[in-house]
C-alpha cells in the first residue's frame, strides 16, 4: 500500500479579515498568553496570514488591469 502524503496544516489560511486575525490572537492570549513561545508562534501566523492576504489582493488587481486591456 503506498504511503499517504498530507500537506502541513497551517492556520493562517483560516485568517483572512482583520476579525479573524484579532479573535484568533484572542484566543491564543487567553489560552497560552503567558507562554512567550506560543504568543511568538501565532504572531508569525497571522504575519505569513497578512503576507498571504496581500498577495492575493495584488493578484486579483493584476488580473482586474488585465481584463481592460
Amino acid at each position: 500500500m503506498p504511503e499517504a502524503l498530507f500537506a502541513r496544516y497551517d492556520s493562517g489560511h483560516d485568517l483572512r479579515t482583520g476579525e479573524d486575525i484579532a479573535a484568533y490572537l484572542e484566543a491564543v492570549m487567553e489560552d497560552d498568553g503567558d507562554d512567550p513561545a506560543h504568543v511568538a508562534r501565532a504572531l508569525e501566523v497571522v504575519a505569513r496570514a497578512l503576507d498571504t492576504t496581500a498577495l492575493a489582493h495584488k493578484a486579483s488587481l493584476l488580473r482586474k488591469a488585465g481584463n481592460r486591456l
